[in-house]
């Protein structure tokens, strides 16, 4: 089978979703499946990290501090921006397509065996699915898929099989250690079969309500089933109810809490590296990002640290405190317990943390992309209130005389109206102060994507101008074509709004590119 059949099959399964089909997830349908394929998430260690904004900035930096430390690394984000096989990556590196094609099969056929025998209600689905092949992946799994799905007996041949599928698949070299970001929730997602080092939560905010409840203490219990009786919790105070909830469950399981907190940057040392002119650089000033840029100094271990990170905006300061955390808890010989406790600790330097955070790669997020012949375009992938409101805190450092135009697009499931008030307000046209800006609503190829006509009737509830392209590649012609050069287009509302316009923009800076 190949890699575009495996596709195809796997985003088959994300329709159920999409056309409102609600199922009940139980934890014990992705603990069966990964016992029929050897249990590969035993076979390394791992780290899991929840919450609602900046899990995957967390994971990629801590990801690539463990890589500079010579750590054999495996990262699992969600979603993508571009391609699926962004989503599992092992030293910076995403899957090959052969090997995303033998082992989304390998897999598939496991699953459908263990429905044919009755063993599982359904078929698993897009994200379990995806979430066995990374654990595959990074167990280092090289069986060919007939020996493997071989394993799972067919209805005559059941008795005792559980038991004796229980043992490893034959496998290559596992990875050194895995960072596991949380897809949805915490407590009932597939992620959480594993037995992690320890857990990180991050900034917890309303956000998928339909699924994890509709207040913030009820989220965080959800994102608390991350936690382990006796483990350890990476954390920083945040919303009072999310403190609250995260409170009680630390004190239930008898949590070993770490606030990241003391690597956050206090206020002196931002005012002197601004002074430094290492913050606060605009697009007028150079080709950098017009927000606020963190380069800083803390101390970690009784050593300065000079924090230099690519990934822009003061809310990052708070995902780069925990990664600090976590590095620093990685190489604390009795620190985090396990089942072989910490005798192990990971080598990790200060020079090789702030070489790993400045080496971070994590596109989509406040990056400023530069076009031929146009406006830059500052892409974020806000898509829910709380991250409409960082990237508002970030858009407030922009020159106020700057032209702005905003592209903007969501998916039906979020709350488009409280993202609408936040950000819409700082594009009106009809606004004495904002007379050459604009706001134009585009098409995402997403079947849960909002219509254009809802999205316009959104602005028109607010009185603001907007104007509706009919697709991404005409509301981008046409943004460059009203947004001056000292201008700016701000991309935000969605991850696939996103990854389709980061594709737009690449092809227009192959195409505008000078001739040899």
């Amino acid at each position: 089978m190949s890699y575009a059949e495996a596709v195809d099959h796997l985003y088959a399964r994300g329709l159920e979703l999409a056309s409102g089909t609600r199922r009940k997830f139980d934890l014990e349908h992705m603990r069966i499946l990964s016992r029929a394929l050897g249990n590969p998430q035993d076979r390394f260690p791992s780290i899991l990290i929840a919450g609602t904004n900046g899990k995957g900035s967390t994971a990629s930096t801590l990801a690539s501090i463990l890589r500079t430390a010579g750590y054999r690394t495996a990262l699992y984000t969600s979603p993508h921006l571009v391609r699926v096989n962004e989503r599992i990556q092992i030293d910076g590196q995403p899957i090959s397509d052969d090997d995303f094609a033998r082992l989304y099969f390998q897999v598939d056929t496991v699953a459908e065996r263990l429905v044919a025998a009755g063993d599982l209600p359904h078929s698993p689905s897009f994200f379990e699915i995806l979430t066995a092949l990374a654990f595959l992946y990074f167990a280092g799994d090289i069986q060919s898929s007939d020996l493997q799905t071989d394993r799972v007996p067919h209805p005559s041949q059941r008795e005792g099989w559980e038991e004796q599928s229980s043992s490893p698949a034959e496998s290559g070299e596992p990875v050194d250690i895995a960072i596991l970001e949380v897809g949805l929730g915490g407590r009932l997602d597939a992620t959480n079969i594993v037995e992690p080092l320890f857990s990180i939560l991050t900034d917890i905010s309303l956000d998928h309500q339909d699924y994890l409840g509709d207040t913030i203490a009820a989220i965080t219990r959800e994102k608390a089933g991350i936690l382990r009786p006796h483990g350890t919790l990476i954390t920083l105070p945040q919303h009072p109810e999310a403190n609250q909830a995260i409170g009680e469950a630390a004190a239930e399981l008898d949590i070993h809490a770490i606030s990241a907190a003391n690597y956050i940057p206090t206020a002196d040392k931002l005012l002197a590296s601004a002074s430094k002119d290492l913050s606060f650089r605009s697009v007028a000033e150079e080709s950098a990002s017009p927000t606020f840029r963190n380069q800083y100094a803390i101390a970690l271990a009784n050593q300065p640290l000079q924090v230099d990170s690519p990934l822009f905006g003061h809310h990052q300061q708070r995902n780069l405190a925990l990664a600090i955390a976590a590095a620093e808890e990685l190489r604390n010989p009795t620190g985090y317990k396990s089942k072989e406790g910490n005798s192990k600790s990971y080598k990790i330097t200060n020079p090789q943390i702030e070489e790993g955070i400045r080496n971070t790669r994590w596109p989509g997020r406040l990056e400023l992309i530069p076009v031929p012949n146009s406006a830059p375009f500052l892409l974020d992938v806000a898509h829910n209130p709380a991250g409409a409101w960082t990237l508002r805190a970030a858009l407030a450092q922009l020159p106020e005389s700057q032209p702005r135009t905003l592209l903007f697009s969501c998916l039906r499931d979020k709350d488009l109206r409280e993202m609408s008030q936040i950000l819409l307000p700082l594009f009106d046209s009809s606004s004495f102060d904002r007379p050459g800006d604009h706001i134009l609503f585009a098409p995402i190829n997403n079947p849960r994507a909002t219509p254009l006509d809802e999205l316009a009737a959104t602005a028109r509830d607010l009185e603001i101008p907007a104007e509706s392209c009919p697709t991404l590649a005409e509301a981008v012609t046409q943004a460059r074509a009203l947004t001056p050069h000292n201008g700016i287009i701000v991309a935000t509302g969605s991850v696939y709004l996103i990854g389709e316009l980061r594709t737009l923009l690449q092809n227009l800076q192959t195409e505008d590119a000078p001739r040899a």
